[in-house]
């Protein structure tokens, strides 16, 4: 056999292997336990989503699914671990809304872009909370009351900057205010701002109806709009702004599953077809509904989609709020 042979046949096989690794890969994986990272600690909203879709995942997958926590940095320790990890389907993570946003506050120069997007699995819309005694009694009374007297009434439901804040500022944009038209107060989370909004040291509370339901069916609060394209089933008595005020602005948390970036397609598809029937299951569907919890599905194209246009839209308000660190 000549040299010139030799190479052809080399060559030839290696070519036949490649065309068959990536239906090889696919039916292979996965061979060994799953990693989901998740930026966020242990109890709350994220690690309990990311704990059921990890269980759902090992009973389609007949491997485990470990959920690991790594917090700190605002969410930036957490995503760093998703993106750095090695690209092979074994590590993947609950990317949050925050990563449309850390990198415009310069805490991080990751963005939607750096991950495989597999999958979007929720989304939590804010709702417009005032208290039981609040002379507001709809959310076109309140927008009134804050075009009338610009400066007057603050607001809270999350740290200065956080989701919650920003979902304020683009409603007030929304209906040509400045930021600045309500007062933001910082908190540590929707809870204490709730509990301060029923005690009437707020005015007002954007956070999640999920966040604001102990208040709510206590009836110290009531929920006046929310920020979603349609109502959530979970509370449809609560309107949304397009319904009321005529604006069509929506903003929201979400929660989806992404990998590092150049994912190996077959992975990538192997992994969105499997959490697609997690999210379609009963199991997830009546997890997420019985703590309120919104289910919202895009698969890997749409994710990517979604978070992407989300991006933007934290940098415009962001910018708005002079939260912005970069351009």
């Amino acid at each position: 056999m000549t040299d010139l042979t030799r190479r052809t046949l080399l060559v030839s096989a290696a070519g036949a292997a490649t065309a068959l690794s990536a239906p090889a890969i696919a039916q292979a994986y996965p061979a060994r336990p799953i990693t989901l990272i998740v930026p966020w600690g242990a109890g709350g909203g994220t690690d309990a989503t990311a704990r059921i879709v990890g269980s759902l995942l090992e009973r389609e997958f007949g491997q485990p699914v470990n959920v690991v926590n790594r917090t700190g940095g605002s969410g930036v320790v957490g995503h760093a671990g998703i993106a750095s990890a090695p690209a092979d389907g074994y590590t993947i993570g609950m990317l949050t809304v925050e990563i449309s946003m850390m990198h415009w506050q310069g805490l991080t120069e990751l963005t939607p872009s750096s991950y495989t997007p597999l999958a979007l699995m929720n989304e939590d819309p804010p709702g417009v909370q005032v208290s039981a005694s609040s002379p507001y009694r709809t959310i076109k009374d309140l927008a009134d009351a804050i075009k009338a007297n610009p400066g007057k009434l603050k607001a809270s439901g999350t740290g200065q900057g956080g989701i919650w804040h920003l979902a304020l500022v683009g409603w007030l944009g929304a209906m040509g205010l400045p930021a600045n038209a309500v007062p933001w107060v910082p908190s540590n989370g929707a809870a204490p701002a709730m509990q301060d909004l029923a005690a009437s040291g707020l005015d007002i509370v954007t956070c999640s109806v999920p966040e604001a339901k102990a208040m709510l069916d206590a009836g110290r609060a009531r929920s006046l709009a929310i920020m979603a394209p349609a109502r959530n089933p979970q509370f449809p008595n609560v309107p949304t702004l397009n319904e009321s005020l005529g604006i069509n602005y929506s903003v929201g948390a979400w929660r989806g599953i992404g990998a590092p970036k150049n994912l190996p397609a077959p992975i990538a598809e192997r992994l969105t077809v499997a959490l697609k029937k997690v999210n379609e299951s009963k199991e997830f569907q009546d997890f997420m509904g019985n703590r309120g919890f919104g289910v919202r599905w895009a698969d890997g194209a749409g994710f990517g989609k979604f978070m992407a246009e989300g991006d933007a839209a934290m940098g415009v308000a962001m910018k708005a709020a002079g939260l912005a660190k970069q351009a």
